[in-house]
């Protein structure tokens, strides 16, 4: 039998340099805005760290072979995707994939898509090297917030070299569809671009029915116009190890990109390979009670906050952020507002689009429950306001 993990037992986060919880200290303020839950790590984890930091020596590391063996067989077993080891390149984090990507991929004058509502690293990436930048349009799409494909078809040309995309969408948490990522590869080889993918997420589909697909998995044409970048750091909260991957079939995009790590990418932290080797090997059914857990956050979120007026939140399929709309509230500060309720989310405007406020809702349910009560309370009071 499995063991059951206990996501509603509260864990106590001061005195641990939190920046989520560091943000609010010494406020009634509750911290439910960058992207980093509340949850326990499972104890093999934590065993195998504990065992590995008792030997003393902390040296530099190479990536354990047990590890890259882990790794391709998950790609295989959870996406049907058949990878080699070389085609994988170590990285601390996803978001230096991304900067390395925008050095590795193209010249410097050649232009760079990034969704117009996405997260600040995104359109930040382009910008800090002076490349030019395209902002590309959602839309929605059936409560679905993605990638405006069609616009993608009416107004590309072949300036553009690469796409900064995300899958599953952060904000909104979309799960793009085989049929929608066979379009967006159909636009990548039309256009000759490349893309660089965040799938940081993938392992935190919360609707039953769907399952992540890599877009480098369709077929081996986009497979060798893709950088894909992948990490522990989401689906097993394990983002202070800084460890991630990279994976790139095509030699000449592997080459450039690891050229480009050279002197600015330093090593991997060998706990974040002790880490991640542990979740692979042992980790799945506490992923797969992660969301279970994190379903019933999502469906509790989604009944309460679409029963205060003003508010509205579409089905997030992926990951524990939810995108909230609330333009009808007319703010004029909304993060203030939210704030002085007692509850810290991260701003839509951080992600392009201020109508929106995004809440991370991967915490014990009993905080999430007070959250809602301070919201509810606050928009009941500002209707109060208005009519008075």
């Amino acid at each position: 039998m499995s063991e059951l993990y206990d996501f509603d037992k509260p864990v106590d986060r001061s005195n641990t340099d939190s920046v989520k919880w560091n943000r609010y200290a010494d406020t009634d303020i509750l911290p439910l805005w960058v992207a980093d839950m509340d949850f326990k790590a499972p104890q093999e984890i934590t065993r195998a760290l504990g065992e590995r930091a008792a030997h003393g020596v902390f040296g530099y590391t190479h990536v354990p072979e047990r590890l890259v063996e882990l790794v391709i067989e998950r790609m295989q077993r959870l996406y049907q995707w058949s990878i080699k080891p070389e085609w994988i390149v170590w990285i601390p984090g996803v978001v230096g994939g991304l900067n390395l990507a925008c050095r590795s991929v193209g010249n410097a004058n050649g232009l760079v898509m990034t969704p117009s509502v996405i997260y600040p690293h995104f359109p930040e990436t382009p910008l800090q090297i002076d490349r030019p930048h395209l902002p590309v349009p959602m839309v929605q799409r059936n409560r679905r917030w993605i990638i405006d494909l069609d616009w993608m078809a009416e107004n590309l040309d072949d300036q553009s070299e690469l796409l900064l995309f995300c899958n599953p969408h952060n904000p909104g948490g979309s799960v793009y569809s085989r049929a929608e990522l066979t379009r967006l590869a159909e636009l990548a080889k039309k256009h000759d671009f490349v893309i660089a993918t965040d799938e940081i997420h993938c392992d935190l589909v919360l609707q039953p029915n769907l399952r992540h697909i890599p877009i480098a998995s369709l077929n081996d044409d986009i497979a060798q116009r893709s950088i894909t970048l992948m990490s522990v750091s989401k689906n097993f909260n394990l983002a202070g190890l800084s460890c991630a991957f990279a994976i790139i079939p095509n030699q000449n995009l592997r080459r450039a990109f690891n050229y480009q790590k050279v002197g600015i990418i330093a090593h991997n932290n060998l706990f974040g390979y002790v880490a991640m080797q542990a979740a692979y090997e042992h980790g799945d059914d506490w992923n797969r009670q992660l969301v279970e857990y994190l379903r019933g956050n999502r469906d509790y979120l989604m009944r309460e906050i679409n029963s205060i007026k003003g508010l509205k939140l579409d089905p997030v399929e992926s990951t524990y952020l939810a995108w909230i709309d609330v333009s009808e509230l007319g703010l004029d500060d909304a993060p203030q507002f939210f704030e002085a309720a007692g509850v810290g989310m991260s701003p839509g405007k951080d992600f392009g689009d201020s109508n929106f406020m995004r809440l991370n809702f991967g915490c014990q349910r009993a905080l999430l429950e007070e959250a809602v009560s301070r919201i509810r309370k606050a928009v009941n009071n500002h209707w109060k306001n208005q009519t008075s």
